[in-house]
């Protein structure tokens, strides 16, 4: 059994991660951390998971989590990176769920994030979480950044057209919507009911924190620079991310038999025949991400559609994936679950 920490557990990727573990037949959770929820029971918090777990929350300076196997941070960015030193000291493997250690150009990620870099001396070490490009490195990883949840849409997305090289890599477009449980827990204006249901709207347009996340993977993809424009949007739904993604072809080629043969064997990337559009509801609560590639009107512009559930794939489904190829399990073990519907 793997004994497993979360750090931050009272968000929505928290209480995702903790549904997705409390069933995993490899794990046992030891300890949650939460400062202002410390003493109170897990179930009480969060009712769906009464009967699945007894843990209460600790407070973090009694969480003991050098005794864990590995440590999830299910945190704000900026917690990670200022403990992840000594847990990997103590033996404890981390995966970090939040943005510390995506970006491997630190000055690039101080400018995005708006703070000074903790530990930067273990950016170069982490492996980034997206078993469907780095599997391998996953394996023997002691530190992995899960990805975030628009760059794990857009990279599966865009990824055969750039490995193959049959795109104008220099002018792409991801034109992407998520559902508002994205934003988090917290209380803000912008995601209260009255303010986001019934409604549909843009945002960061001049530049999300996701960008460089995506261009630094599509760019080591490449070989080289790649140039992206990101738009996202926020949706009156709670869970989902849709990807609507635009490349120039380079190229004549059978994009449907391009896509099917490159995640032939990705156990949660779902190719549509051909002709299909894939929705976010057909990946709710579910690991999978659903692609499909169209070609309209038989121009040389390609479009391809992806969809995820932001808080599975896109985050606590990704990290448990993870999770299982670290220690070498099946790596559907605990997220093999069909979607929900409706």
């Amino acid at each position: 059994m793997i004994n497993v920490g979360i750090v931050g557990g009272t968000g929505y990727t928290g209480v995702e991660l903790l549904r997705i573990l409390s069933q995993h037949p490899e794990v046992n959770l030891k300890t949650i951390t939460s400062r202002k929820e410390a003493g109170m029971s897990v179930a009480d918090l969060f009712t769906n998971l009464r009967g699945h777990t007894t843990l209460k929350f600790t407070d973090p300076s009694n969480a003991e989590l050098e005794k864990c196997d590995l440590v999830f941070f299910a945190t704000p960015n900026g917690i990670a990176m200022q403990q992840t030193s000594e847990l990997l000291n103590a033996g404890v493997k981390v995966i970090d769920l939040a943005a510390d250690f995506r970006i491997k150009n630190v000055i690039e990620w101080e400018k995005w994030y708006g703070m000074p870099h903790a530990s930067p001396e273990l950016v170069a070490e982490a492996i980034y979480g997206l078993p469907e490009i780095n599997r391998d490195q996953i394996k023997n990883a002691r530190l992995v950044a899960n990805p975030g949840c628009y760059p794990t849409a857009v990279q599966l997305g865009f990824l055969p057209l750039i490995e193959t090289d049959i795109v104008d890599s220099n002018n792409l477009i991801a034109d992407v919507k998520s559902g508002v449980s994205g934003a988090g827990r917290k209380a803000e204006v912008h995601t209260l009911f009255a303010e986001a249901a019934d409604n549909f709207k843009a945002y960061s347009v001049p530049g999300h924190r996701h960008l460089p996340e995506i261009k630094q993977g599509l760019s080591d993809v490449a070989g080289k620079p790649i140039g992206l424009t990101f738009v996202p949007h926020l949706t009156p739904m709670i869970r989902g991310i849709h990807a609507t993604l635009y490349a120039k072809l380079s190229q004549d080629i059978d994009l449907q038999s391009l896509y099917e043969e490159r995640y032939a064997n990705e156990p949660f990337v779902d190719i549509l025949p051909a002709g299909k559009h894939p929705e976010t509801r057909s990946v709710r609560s579910s690991n999978i991400c659903r692609i499909a590639v169209h070609r309209p009107q038989n121009s040389d512009i390609v479009v391809v559609l992806s969809v995820t559930d932001n808080l599975v794939k896109g985050a606590a489904g990704q990290a448990t994936q993870n999770m299982n190829l670290m220690y070498g399990l099946p790596e559907t073990l605990g997220v093999d679950h069909a979607p929900l519907l409706p």
